[in-house]
C-alpha cells in the first residue's frame, strides 16, 4: 500500500501551537539530503487520515513539498501524540529515495488452524506478531505469512526458519521463537489428562 500526502515548508519562527490552531500539523522530513532535515506542515485532517491508514515504519508514502520543490517516497517514522488527549501533534517522515536498503517493521500473519489446537486441545502461542527486517525500499512486504496448519503440540518455528521474500532479511536474534503450540490444560489447571488417571490407581 502506498499513500500520498502534500506538505508545505514550515516558516521559520512559526509556533507549533499556532499552527495546530490554524488546522496545520507540524512535521519533519529526514533522509532526503543525508543528515539534513527540513521542517514541514501538513493539513491536520490529512495527517489524521494518514495515521489511520499507514503503519509506522512500514507503509510507503509519497510525500510532495511543492514549495521546495521536492517529491519522493518516505516511511512514516514516528507519530507523537498528546500525553492524555491522545491527539496527534507531530509527524516524522524518513525519505527512502537515497537508501539502498531500509529497516522496517512487518506484521506477521498466521494462516490456518493448527492440528494440535483443533484435534489435540492445544493452544497457539504467538510470541511475535511483527518482525524487524531489512530490504530494498521498493520491496517492503505488507505482511509475512506463517502457515501453522500442520503444527502439532510442541511444534514451534523460529525467526531463522521463516520463509521470507527474496531480498528480505530478518534483523535481530535468529533463534527467537515466533509461534508454538502449547499443550492444553485440564479442568483443574494440570497439564493433560494422564495425571488424573494415574491418581485414581
Amino acid at each position: 500500500m502506498e499513500l500520498t500526502v502534500e506538505c508545505q515548508k514550515r516558516a521559520p519562527g512559526s509556533k507549533a501551537g499556532v499552527l495546530r490552531r490554524e488546522g496545520r500539523m507540524p512535521a519533519v522530513l529526514y533522509g532526503h539530503k543525508g543528515a539534513e532535515s527540513i521542517s514541514l506542515t501538513l493539513d491536520a485532517k490529512d495527517a489524521e487520515t494518514l495515521v489511520r491508514k499507514a503503519s509506522i515504519n512500514n507503509t510507503l508514502i509519497q510525500v510532495k513539498v511543492p514549495d521546495i520543490p521536492w517529491s519522493g517516497k518516505a516511511l512514516l517514522r514516528e507519530v507523537q501524540t498528546h500525553p492524555w488527549r491522545r491527539s496527534i501533534y507531530h509527524i516524522s517522515f524518513f525519505s527512502i529515495a537515497a537508501q539502498s536498503s531500509v529497516e522496517v517493521t512487518v506484521p506477521i500473519n498466521f494462516v490456518g488452524e493448527a492440528v494440535g489446537v483443533k484435534m489435540g486441545g492445544g493452544a497457539l502461542d504467538t510470541v511475535l506478531t511483527e518482525l524487524q527486517v531489512q530490504c530494498d525500499p521498493e520491496a517492503i512486504p505488507e505482511t509475512i505469512e506463517v502457515d501453522v496448519s500442520d503444527f502439532q503440540i510442541g511444534d514451534s518455528v523460529h525467526v531463522n526458519e521463516l520463509k521470507l521474500p527474496k531480498g528480505v532479511v530478518a534483523v535481530g536474534e535468529p533463534d527467537r521463537v515466533v509461534v508454538s503450540v502449547l499443550a492444553g490444560r485440564g479442568p483443574s489447571g494440570d497439564d493433560g489428562a494422564d495425571e488424573s488417571a494415574s491418581a485414581s490407581e
